[in-house]
């Protein structure tokens, strides 16, 4: 009867503890979050409440086990206990990496709805991104060494390993150069304000938005949504555009090759009435003019303004195509033309034939005629 009812009582007492103290920690954490409305904090913090638990039941039995008195369990006590305390520093690690994600979430979340300045919040939510990838990468790193010591064949290589540190740091510093550069220059990006998650960017020719940004990549979602991972160090090492720096409002141009005879006055009333029916434009200036002249056409350039990237390339897109229809259907004359004429002769030159011999004019200027070669023609008939 003791061999049942100790095993019960251990594994049982464990699963209704955990359960309870999940239980109590839970209405705790409901509790507070209903008092303090102001700070999501104590709400997410409930996201903590699995691994607590796993932490919870994976301690009480790894301290009790042996209090089974079960004969399989004691035969297989070193390994049980093996098992259950990797468990319990996996579940640890897990505990710590949802408790630090919880409390920088809850930090940035704060932060986003007590500030207005759209580039300020994408900066902090750039650093913590990247911290809390930094805390992850630590703790994980902690917990696999701590397992690692758990098993007594791994403390020797252990002892070794620091015995040897300083090779194997200058081994691996020479390996990892591209890697601990990338490490470097993210820990650069998201303190020194280079480039934000929401970015518009624009590098080697494409122009997309920032979308992600890692400890050793950024991936950049263009127009037509394809993604482009660059390693972080490009953004330290070479020049880029950043048009979400110092502010969102944006100056477009619109270039225009028309002819001389182009009504540049009437175009420029036309665009004032365009732009005031295009809802992108943000009606901060606008102006037309001609920047450029050719022996064939003149170039006119409009200028336009919107509050984003997104925004001027639609009021530049509905600027060319009606300010185009316009001229089209009420200025043909405007559009450049390619100008065909025959060709006009200095005096005294004249065509080739078809065979190469020159021609001259004929009698009374009628038709050309073949002009002699100097060698007379055979003659024919009786002679």
């Amino acid at each position: 009867m003791e061999n049942v009812l100790r095993p019960l009582i251990v594994i049982g007492g464990s699963v209704v503890i955990t359960l309870l103290v999940g239980w109590l920690v839970d209405r705790l954490l409901r509790r507070a979050d209903s008092r303090h409305h102001e700070t999501p904090l104590w709400g997410l913090l409930r996201r903590c409440r699995p691994p607590l638990q796993v932490v919870i039941i994976t301690a009480l039995l790894r301290g009790s086990y042996r209090q089974t008195k079960i004969p399989w369990v004691w035969e297989h006590r070193v390994g049980i206990g093996q098992a259950l305390s990797l468990v319990l520093i996996g579940a640890s690690a897990w505990l710590v990496v949802r408790a630090a994600a919880t409390v920088v979430e809850a930090s940035y979340a704060r932060y986003a709805t007590s500030t207005r300045d759209p580039a300020r919040v994408r900066r902090v939510r750039t650093q913590v991104t990247l911290i809390q990838r930094v805390v992850i990468a630590v703790v994980t790193v902690v917990a696999i060494a701590a397992m690692l010591l758990t098993f007594p064949a791994m403390r020797g290589v252990g002892t070794s390993m620091l015995a040897s540190a300083g090779v194997l740091g200058i081994v691996a510093g020479v390996a990892a150069q591209s890697t601990l550069g990338n490490l470097f220059a993210g820990l650069q990006i998201a303190f020194g304000d280079m480039v934000r998650i929401g970015d518009t960017v624009v590098v080697d020719g494409e122009w997309g938005t920032v979308e992600e940004i890692t400890l050793t990549f950024l991936a950049v979602r263009t127009w037509d949504e394809r993604r482009i991972t660059m390693p972080v160090s490009y953004f330290t090492s070479k020049p880029f555009e950043n048009w979400s720096r110092g502010g969102v409002q944006m100056t477009g141009t619109v270039f225009f090759h028309l002819d001389h005879a182009a009504p540049v006055a009437a175009m420029r009333k036309k665009l004032r009435d365009i732009l005031g029916d295009i809802a992108a434009w943000d009606g901060r200036d606008w102006s037309l003019a001609v920047t450029d002249t050719t022996p064939t056409t003149i170039q006119v350039r409009a200028v336009v303004t919107a509050k984003d990237a997104d925004d001027i390339w639609t009021v530049r897109c509905a600027v060319r195509e009606q300010l185009i229809g316009w001229l089209r259907d009420h200025h043909p004359y405007a559009l450049p033309k390619v100008t065909t004429a025959p060709a006009t002769l200095p005096p005294g030159e004249q065509w080739a034939d078809l065979t190469g011999a020159k021609t001259r004019p004929g009698r009374n200027g009628t038709s050309p005629s073949p002009e002699p070669d100097g060698s007379k023609a055979p003659r024919t008939g009786r002679g």
